[in-house]
């Protein structure tokens, strides 16, 4: 007997703030700890693993697809640091990389520092991070997180000894900046509920964690707070954020029991972030209403705003991202109508120019350039038709070697099957959306053809036109990708993400259903083909636009959504609530509790037909927890007219990321493929 859709019970709860009562009758699953919420949980993984059972065989066949392009063995171009090659390597058939390291020169014996396969044995989940080398080369600094909670507990271990020190540190972001002296680091703490970085501290090497300096606490809840080195390697700096403002401390790395020293105070609405050289500071800003940026240089003495000079002016049309130092050249990173470039420049001004790049759905960036003193720029290039390369160009030649491109097995793949191209959507505010698309070639393009469009639109987040070998599965069967490159990221600058966000939040969902309409009037697809795809903020954005045009699309992928905003910005215990005011606004405030309400999934689901839908979640989410989407689900059980079908699949072992595994994950995606492939019939 087929099982049926699980009820959740209702047990009414009055949420009321500004004279205004809101009822949450789901309000109950907030309680991960009671046993009839693990129970309503794992009742809806059955009911989805029945009603998908006869795709159980298809999953497999997807997941071992994928798994066949990836290269097994395959392992990062080096870098080099302070006298060590580094490398990231994996093998054939293990889930977690290998760390390793050859002195002065490649054909040296190699160093394991970690092999993660070891190391996550015993553990259901396990992520490692923040893997800091001392400055003499004999230690490292490292995280571990075997709960998905972010929650990372550092280590230190022996190089040459390959013992791990008794030292351990509980509750941190899992990295480590270390002093000159090679037995001092700065760390970060979190907050035990809310998990907001809150704290810095030091610690020596063999001594308690609890003897361990507060050397500074940010104690605005709207801030997160982080400790690096500049790449000079002369200043460790305490960074302070909030959406809108930010914050620095510098401190001599040889002088690491002075104190550290403000920057420049924060302003609420400056934002900046700095780069060391020689004895200055270069200062990323938008002092002085520089929407999309501009670069300022101080003197590393007296380092206050009042004192930053212009070193390259602000331009409305372009976007500073950052810049990267070298010692004779300095790398621009910009964005000029939504496709990256790299400037190059000599510091003597006697040369500059732009990297050539043709395409109009590239993406291409910097990638680990640690070294100071080099000709080399190191940067990447990739196309949604084409795939990830990384690349050394001499900055003084000019000449250029790809030192590796991605390589994709299972002798299927030939780029030249493939057309990528960007297109322009108009909103209902006459705004030109962005969107990047990619097919095989014998798709035809008559309305016929399903089609997968992804979005994200929040926190200035751009998705750039990426290549993936997982997308071929789809692409191989007919489906055409887009990526819509809406309001809410940064993709057409900053003023692009302004008007995406707090009380323009609504142009990120009608930008999105614009795109889609468009896409159906070009005869991409149509509504009975159209699959649309998001998580986390970007599950809110389907949320939302479920609500406002559910007849637009045939199925709905939302994955760890963000769908009950406004009890969750109300609630300032949640991990990362305060710190998003600037993002959503704060519901304490009138004005925005009532544009929230307005557009809050969770809060505006009616008696409707809605999209086949499945949701995903992780028990353990610390970024969006697990019941904002089983509330949502709950409700729209309870609301729902149609007979489509209705998906809660939850992870009871992971967090916001979903599997640690490369090839764990990958389950999770043919998971999500095979709903929207079946719904096509294309499952055999």
């Amino acid at each position: 007997m087929a099982l049926k859709a699980p009820i959740a019970k209702k047990v009414p709860k009055e949420l009321s703030i500004h004279d205004d009562v809101r009822v949450d009758n789901y309000y109950w699953l907030n309680n991960r700890e009671d046993q009839e919420v693990i129970d309503y949980l794992e009742a809806e993984n059955s009911f989805y693993a029945e009603n998908t059972a006869h795709t159980k065989d298809f999953q497999e066949v997807l997941f071992h697809e994928m798994k066949a392009r990836i290269k097994e063995d395959d392992s990062s171009v080096p870098y080099k640091l302070n006298g060590y090659y580094y490398i990231t390597r994996f093998e054939i058939g293990k889930e977690y990389p290998i760390h390793a390291r050859k002195k002065e020169n490649l054909d040296n014996v190699e160093e394991v520092l970690f092999n993660c396969n070891d190391l996550a044995e015993k553990h259901d989940y396990f992520n490692l991070r923040g893997i800091s080398i001392s400055p003499d080369n004999t230690k490292v600094a490292f995280g571990t997180d075997t709960v998905s909670r972010r929650q990372y507990v550092i280590q230190v271990k022996d190089l040459v000894t390959g013992e791990v020190f008794v030292d351990k540190i509980e509750n941190t972001t899992g990295s480590a900046v270390w002093a000159a002296d090679n037995k001092t680091f700065f760390y970060t703490k979190k907050d035990p509920v809310t998990l907001r970085s809150d704290k810095i501290y030091k610690h020596r090497l063999g001594t308690s964690s609890d003897e361990d300096e507060l050397v500074f606490h940010e104690q605005d809840d709207t801030f997160n707070t982080f400790v690096y080195k500049t790449k000079s390697r002369k200043y460790i700096i305490i960074g302070s954020s909030s959406t809108l403002t930010s914050e620095y401390q510098i401190l001599p790395a040889d002088k690491p029991d002075d104190d550290f020293k403000i920057f420049s105070p924060r302003t609420r609405g400056l934002e900046y972030s700095i780069y060391h050289y020689n004895e200055s500071f270069y200062v990323l800003t938008n002092k002085d209403e520089a929407t999309n940026f501009k670069l300022m240089m101080v003197d590393e003495q007296d380092t206050s705003h009042s004192n930053w000079k212009e070193f390259i002016p602000h331009r409305e049309e372009v976007l500073l991202e950052g810049i990267d130092i070298f010692k004779d050249y300095y790398v621009l990173s910009e964005r000029e109508l939504g496709l990256n470039k790299l400037k190059i420049v000599r510091w003597d001004q006697t040369n500059s120019y732009y990297l050539p790049f043709e395409s109009e759905t590239y993406v291409a960036g910097g990638t680990t350039n640690v070294d100071f003193d080099t000709e080399t720029l190191r940067y990447f290039y990739n196309a949604m038709s084409s795939p990830y390369a990384v690349i050394d160009f001499n900055m003084r030649t000019k000449e250029k070697q790809i030192l590796k491109e991605q390589e994709v097995l299972g002798g299927q793949f030939d780029k030249g099957n493939y057309e990528s191209k960007r297109i322009w959507a108009v909103a209902k505010d006459g705004v030109e959306i962005p969107v990047s698309l990619v097919y095989h070639k014998e798709t035809k393009l008559d309305g016929t053809s399903p089609l997968l469009q992804y979005a994200y639109g929040s926190y200035g987040a751009t998705i750039d036109p990426y290549f993936s070998t997982v997308r071929l599965s789809l692409l191989d069967r007919g489906f055409v990708y887009a990526i819509a490159h809406i309001r809410g990221g940064e993709y057409l600058g900053r003023p692009w993400y302004d008007d995406g966000k707090l009380l323009t939040k609504k142009n990120t969902f009608t930008d999105f259903i614009d795109v889609s309409k468009h896409l159906i009037s070009e005869k991409f697809t149509s509504p009975e083909h159209l699959y649309a795809m998001g998580g986390s903020a970007g599950g809110l954005l389907m949320g939302a636009v479920i609500n406002i045009a559910p007849e637009l699309y045939n199925g709905v992928i939302a994955a760890v959504p963000f769908v009950d905003v406004v009890t969750t910005m109300l609630d300032d215990s949640i991990p990362l609530t305060t710190g998003e005011y600037d993002e959503w606004g704060n519901p304490n405030d009138k004005v925005y509790y009532d544009y929230m309400k307005s557009y809050s999934p969770y809060d505006n689901i009616e008696a409707n037909n809605y999209p086949n839908m499945l949701v995903t979640s992780g028990l353990h989410d610390s970024q969006v927890q697990y019941w904002e989407p089983a509330k949502w689900v709950a409700k729209l059980r309870a609301y729902k007219k149609d007979n489509n079908q209705l998906f809660l699949d939850t992870n009871m072992e992971a967090g916001h990321g979903g599997a640690s595994g490369r090839f764990e994950a990958l389950k999770e995606t043919a998971k999500e493929y095979a709903f929207i492939l079946d719904l096509e019939g294309k499952i055999s």
